[in-house]
């Protein structure tokens, strides 16, 4: 009688089937999270963008409507106000305390202050030119920092300058904020930005987005 040894064969299921579609598994989770995470971010920056720049528009429409907010009402741009004379004559301290006086209500200040505010607050919330805005818009808080001068903790008359922090005020934060978003090119979620970079003088000059 003639023995045929049959070779030992894995009954019911295979292995490396097995681990193949766990691999596969795992790797589609994980392409999951990523999307997750990068969709989480791009509306975290989007959200950020869109507030940041509602505060440089704003503070350019109550300037010069004056909605009765910052700006009293009849005492707007558009009423003959000066958007820049009560701030910078008021600067009472700091190292350009007496340029700034120079400056206030002056027509070019006027008009490089109130076309710096609506081009920062539309170009950032429409998510585009955003490394321009930033640019411009860090400048702005500089010299607005700088005319309040946090480091004071007196006036030039002696008086309390009532600072509540030496080096990092709501200024530092908003140019701080601007430069994330034009870092992280935060324009294309719920913005104009992927529009914006298609553009062939955009394309050509990258310093444009």
């Amino acid at each position: 009688m003639a023995v045929h040894e049959h070779s030992h064969r894995s009954p019911g299921f295979h292995l490396p089937s097995l681990r193949g579609n766990r691999t596969t598994s795992t790797s589609g989770d994980a392409v999951s999270t990523l999307t997750d995470t990068h969709t989480a971010r791009a509306y975290a920056f989007a959200s950020l963008r869109l507030l940041t720049g509602f505060v440089f528009l704003w503070a350019f429409l109550d300037k010069t409507f004056g909605f009765g907010y910052a700006t009293p009402s009849g005492k707007g741009w558009i009423d003959g106000g000066s958007p820049t004379k009560g701030f910078l004559s008021g600067v009472a301290v700091g190292p350009m305390e007496s340029t700034f006086h120079e400056w206030a209500g002056a027509t070019w200040a006027n008009w490089l202050f109130m076309l710096g505010l609506l081009g920062v607050g539309v170009a950032v919330m429409a998510g585009v030119a955003l490394r321009l805005a930033a640019l411009a818009g860090t400048a702005m808080m500089a010299l607005m920092w700088i005319a309040e001068w946090p480091p004071a903790k007196h006036l030039s008359d002696g008086a309390p300058s009532m600072s509540t922090n030496p080096f990092v005020d709501y200024h530092v934060i908003y140019a701080v904020a601007l430069i994330a978003l034009a870092a992280a090119g935060a324009g294309a979620a719920w913005g104009l930005g992927k529009v914006w970079a298609r553009m062939p003088v955009v394309r050509d000059h990258p310093w444009l987005r």
